[in-house]
């Protein structure tokens, strides 16, 4: 069973090169400003890049243009990079890095840097893993970062240093806003970006030339599935000390039911996803074998285990057009039993012993198809986890293969 699952992700992994993300039309700036029309590869970016792929034509090679040689690049409608020489404050967040000094340590860098608001006044993002940071300019002035520094202050709490609202009343004032307006900006692209849009329209009224790359189309980041599933489950009890007690169950097939809540990841194109599904699952059997040294030649071995499973995945969906994707899944699976106990019997219905439910934790794959964002099917196995937990005689490996239907509510 583990084998053939295996085997599948294997061909699904086969398939990625049909279900890349796709060139969208853009173009670039170079060194001698000059502007290239050319398909940009658009990986919606979740940190700055310093490179990208492009072709100049649907039939042409890939290309691939660096920091050092494109002034600008962007996708039409989508995003655009700015290339900029600036200086950037690479402070931690933190608390174990911070430091007493509360000035910006800044050190010059050439930087790709995003554009989120574009009109007299411009916004800008830098992030590079845990490291955010926001750049403005005004018409033609340099491009200066909005200053925030966390430092550990001289009666040992943590300060701030919020000098980016000083540097946004000083130089992007309007008579329209309030003092009080600056006094509750937070350094986040939320805020900011409001900011920069009430200051365009308190400048430039409804300015034909302002850009909001910000201004995306709707997309649903969170979606509520209900996903009943085929079980087909499989128990091995071994005894530690004796072979002849070990327990083979015949694979027990049954119904379980699972909600699934999912949040898309904010970048990457939607191609990656986290995930939460409580499921009741069940497993009622009896198996009888010949066993040595036990009175009447053999023992009887009885299950009924239920409990809630809550896997955690991590999914990356492959689109294959608009209306349809596939995707892949590795969950951990948190399991909380509600069934005591594993019975063993004697021939004469005489107790042996009884083994207690303590299970484990484990791991699962899966892969699946989803269809106009609604309809979805998938093959999932989970890898055998201990019923027994802490038993040093006995251990009762339990494993899952399933077929899950899913309908998504929104």
């Amino acid at each position: 069973m583990k084998n053939y699952l295996l085997c599948l992700l294997a061909s699904i992994f086969s398939l990625t090169g049909y279900a890349q993300i796709a060139f969208e039309k853009g173009y670039y700036i170079d060194n001698a400003n000059q502007k290239i029309e050319c398909l940009v590869k658009n990986m919606d970016w979740k940190n700055n890049p310093t490179e990208f792929e492009y072709k100049l034509s649907e039939t042409s090679e890939n290309n691939v243009a660096k920091i050092e040689t494109v002034k600008e690049f962007g996708v039409y409608d989508v995003s655009k990079y700015v290339r900029s020489k600036t200086n950037i404050d690479r402070s931690s967040k933190n608390i174990k890095y911070l430091t007493t000094n509360k000035n910006p340590e800044f050190q010059e860098e050439l930087l790709l840097l995003k554009v989120l608001i574009e009109d007299d006044a411009v916004l800008y993002e830098y992030v590079e893993g845990d490291l955010r940071r926001y750049f403005y300019s005004k018409g033609d002035s340099t491009i200066d970062q909005l200053i925030f520094k966390s430092y550990i202050t001289s009666g040992q709490h943590i300060g701030t240093n919020n000098r980016f609202r000083q540097q946004l009343f000083t130089d992007l004032n309007c008579p329209n806003f309030k003092k009080n307006r600056f006094k509750y900006i937070g350094y986040n692209k939320s805020d900011l970006v409001k900011f920069f849009l009430d200051y365009a329209k308190c400048s430039n009224g409804e300015s034909s030339t302002l850009v909001n790359f910000e201004e995306k189309k709707k997309t649903d980041v969170f979606n509520l599935t209900l996903r009943p599933r085929f079980n087909s489950s499989t128990l091995q009890i071994k005894n530690t000390g004796s072979n002849s007690r070990n327990f083979e169950f015949d694979s027990e097939s049954g119904l379980a039911f699972g909600i699934e809540a999912e949040y898309i990841l904010p970048f990457n194109k939607n191609k990656w996803a986290i995930a939460i599904e409580p499921t009741y699952q069940s497993f009622k059997s009896e198996k009888t074998i010949e066993a040595l040294n036990v009175s009447g030649g053999t023992l009887r071995a009885t299950i009924d285990y239920t409990s809630i499973e809550v896997p955690l995945t991590v999914r990356h969906y492959l689109f294959l057009n608009e209306q349809s994707k596939l995707f892949l899944n590795a969950f951990f699976v948190l399991d909380f039993s509600s069934s005591p106990e594993i019975e063993l019997k004697r021939a004469d219905d005489s107790n042996l012993t009884t083994l207690k439910i303590e299970t484990n934790n484990n791991f699962g794959l899966g892969m699946g198809y989803k269809s106009q964002d609604t309809f979805s099917v998938e093959l999932r196995y989970q890898f055998s986890r201990d019923l027994t937990g802490s038993d040093k005689f006995w251990a009762a490996d339990y494993n899952t293969l399933s077929v899950i239907l899913g309908y998504s509510i929104f």
